[in-house]
């Protein structure tokens, strides 16, 4: 039988600020995990995910001279390159970039590309008699430097020089055009995770995906006094049935509850947990305060006030949370 001894409850009275780092492919291109955890939520302090991509304009149009074309000016997410400013955010100016043509083949595919620096580059694919969605394959793509953005493609078929074709560029979001923002993605803060809806594609050298950058915060933790009846937000399950024609139809459907506890007070005015209502914050809950294993919840606080005559000011408190506490064995 599990009985409460010494527990103890903290809050996120505080955050610890960690800059733009890396974020690692847990190995299916699909979900990546930052070194720290979990995420602050509070409001200023919530964790910033950013894949590399273009944000803001990088029209291609054909140049008036051969063989080149026109870049409108673009923003474009690079955390960690040079161009990038301290929110990761690169400015390119508008431009003219030249393009190849095959020389033995007739098939050639031209990636207009900002590459760590800011500049805008072609870079080139094989040659091939025709093309091909492969990348690195003759007629394909090419791939290109893991710390530069692909704007779009241009697509080749004839040796001899001329003006690119409005027919012969290509800026489809997820087959040409890196954007940061697509495929989307879901973030659990707990974890330290983002998961993104479709694997990101391996159009970087070494047959990689894009780079995935976060800044954020870890919480700070506190004790909170004085606090009894500590309740974790859990799922709970309903059963509806529907009746039928000689028989019963059953649905079941999930509710998640909200996290509570009583704080007694002081004063009901200078307390703590009085000066972060409405935020969302962190709670992490020890059954046991000399043991390892822990529960965390995140959720929005919510107080409501007694003040009872010659007695404790009694705070009931709840954390509304948007997933369910978890357990750590420590």
């Amino acid at each position: 039988m599990a009985i409460t001894n010494n527990p103890k409850l903290e809050y996120e009275s505080g955050q610890s600020f960690q800059d733009f780092e890396e974020m690692s492919d847990t190995g299916d291109a699909t979900t990546f995990e930052a070194s720290f955890a979990p995420w602050s939520g509070r409001s200023g302090f919530e964790a910033a995910v950013l894949p590399f991509g273009l944000a803001t304009g990088g029209d291609i149009t054909p140049n008036t001279g051969n063989d080149s074309v026109a870049v409108a000016a673009l923003t474009a997410y690079m955390p960690g390159t040079a161009a990038a400013n301290a929110d990761g955010l690169a400015s390119v100016a508008s431009g003219t970039v030249a393009v190849t043509r095959a020389v033995t083949d007739t098939h050639i595919i031209n990636s207009i590309t900002v590459d760590a620096s800011g500049a805008l580059v072609a870079v080139q694919g094989s040659e091939g008699t025709s093309f091909t969605e492969t990348r690195d394959a003759a007629g394909g793509p090419p791939l290109i430097p893991v710390d530069s953005v692909e704007i779009g493609q241009v697509r080749l078929s004839a040796q001899a020089a001329a003006v690119v074709k409005t027919s012969e560029i290509f800026q489809v979001v997820g087959t040409h055009t890196e954007r940061y923002d697509s495929p989307v993605w879901t973030e659990d803060p707990t974890a330290g995770e983002i998961t993104f809806a479709t694997a990101l594609p391996a159009i970087h050298t070494g047959s990689v995906p894009k780079q995935v950058h976060v800044r954020g915060y870890v919480p700070i933790f506190a004790e909170l006094p004085r606090v009894s009846d500590f309740v974790p937000a859990d799922e709970s399950n309903t059963v509806n049935s529907t009746q039928i024609y000689g028989s019963t139809l059953g649905s079941v459907s999930s509710s998640l509850g909200q996290a509570s506890f009583t704080y007694y007070g002081q004063d009901g005015i200078t307390d703590p947990i009085i000066k972060v209502k409405g935020e969302r914050l962190w709670f992490r809950w020890y059954q046991d305060r000399n043991r390892a294993p822990f529960s965390l919840t995140q959720g929005i606080v919510g107080i409501s006030r007694t003040y009872p005559a010659g007695d404790h000011v009694n705070i009931p408190v709840t954390i509304s949370a948007e997933q369910p506490t978890e357990d750590f064995d420590g």
